[in-house]
C-alpha cells in the first residue's frame, strides 16, 4: 500500500508549468488504469489496487486519489511508524500518467544520470524534495521486500524456496501479538524486521548481512557527503526520523494534486488537517 501511493503520487513532474493537470501526474488516482500499472515499476500492485478499490466501492464520496493516500498512510501507522498529517479532497484524473518519473534502483538510470546521486536528487528534485527529504522518503524501504519477479533488483523470488532468512518465515508481527502470519513468503527485504515500521533501515543499513538487500540507490545515502549526515542522524535518532518522514510523505501525497469539493470530498486548510 506504501509503494501504490508512493507510485501514484510519484508521477508528478513540479518541476516544469508547462504540463497542465492531468498530464503532469501526480496524486490523482492514475495508476488505476491498466496502462499504468504494466508500467515496469508498478509490477506487483494490482492486489494493493484491489484493495484501495474495495474502499472507493464501499464509500463512492471517496476518491481513487484520496483512497490511495489514505492507505499508504493508515499502512504506515497500523505498522508502528507515525501518523501522517495528511488532508483529503484530491480529483481523480480521466487517464494514466506517462511512463519515466519514477527512480531506478540500479543503473543505467533512464534520466541519464551519472551515478546514483544524481539521479536521487533529479528525481526527486523534481518533486520538490531536499536531501534531508530523499534521505527520509528513502526510510520507507525499512518495510517491505523486493522480488525477482517484479523489480529483478534480487535473485530472490516468490515462495519460501526463494527466500532469505528473514523472509522465508517470521516470528514476529507489527501490533506484537505473537501472530507471525505475513502472508506469502520469498523476496529480500531491506531489514530483520520488514513488517516493522523504525528506523531499521538507517540502523542496519549497510551491513555485510548477505540476506538484506542493498542497491546502489541505498548505498549512496551513507557515503554522499549531502546524504550521509541525514542518514546518521536518523541511524541515532528514531524520533527526528519520524517526524521527519511524515512531513516529507504528507509532501509527496499532495503533489500534483488537484483539490476539489463533491466526489473528492473537500480540502482542508493546513490548520484543519
Amino acid at each position: 500500500m506504501v509503494r501504490l501511493a508512493w507510485h501514484d503520487a510519484g508521477t508528478w513532474n513540479g518541476a516544469t508549468a508547462a504540463d497542465a493537470w492531468p498530464t503532469c501526474g501526480g496524486a490523482n488516482g492514475s495508476i488505476r488504469f491498466d496502462a499504468e500499472l504494466a508500467h515496469g515499476a508498478n509490477a506487483g500492485l494490482k492486489k494493493a489496487l484491489g484493495y484501495a478499490r474495495e474502499i472507493v466501492d464501499a464509500f463512492p464520496a471517496l476518491s481513487y486519489a484520496d483512497a490511495i493516500q489514505l492507505c499508504g498512510a493508515c499502512a504506515i501507522e497500523s505498522a508502528g511508524g507515525p501518523r501522517i498529517p495528511m488532508k483529503y479532497g484530491r480529483a481523480d484524473a480521466d487517464e494514466p500518467a506517462r511512463e519515466g518519473n519514477l527512480p531506478d534502483a540500479e543503473a543505467p538510470f533512464g534520466d541519464g544520470s551519472k551515478t546514483p546521486g544524481e539521479h536521487l536528487r533529479r528525481v526527486f528534485g523534481r518533486l520538490g524534495f531536499d536531501d534531508r527529504e530523499i534521505v527520509a522518503l528513502s526510510g520507507a524501504h525499512t518495510i517491505g521486500r523486493a522480488f525477482k519477479e517484479r523489480s529483478g533488483t534480487t535473485e530472490y523470488g516468490y515462495g519460501a524456496k526463494n527466500a532469505t532468512k528473514y523472509t522465508g518465515g517470521c516470528p514476529f508481527s507489527p501490533k506484537g501479538d505473537g501472530d507471525g502470519d505475513f502472508g506469502m513468503p520469498g523476496g529480500a527485504s531491506w531489514t530483520s524486521c520488514w513488517l516493522k515500521f523504525d528506523n531499521s533501515y538507517f540502523t542496519e543499513g549497510g551491513s555485510d548481512d548477505k540476506n538484506l538487500l542493498w542497491l546502489s540507490t541505498d548505498r549512496v545515502l551513507h557515503t554522499d557527503p549531502g546524504f550521509a549526515p541525514h542518514f546518521m542522524r536518523y541511524a541515532r535518532d528514531q524520533d527526528a526520523f519520524f517526524f521527519d518522514f511524515a512531513q516529507a510523505f504528507a509532501k509527496l501525497s499532495e503533489g500534483g494534486a488537484r483539490w476539489v469539493v463533491g466526489k473528492g470530498g473537500v480540502y482542508l486548510p493546513a490548520a484543519d488537517r
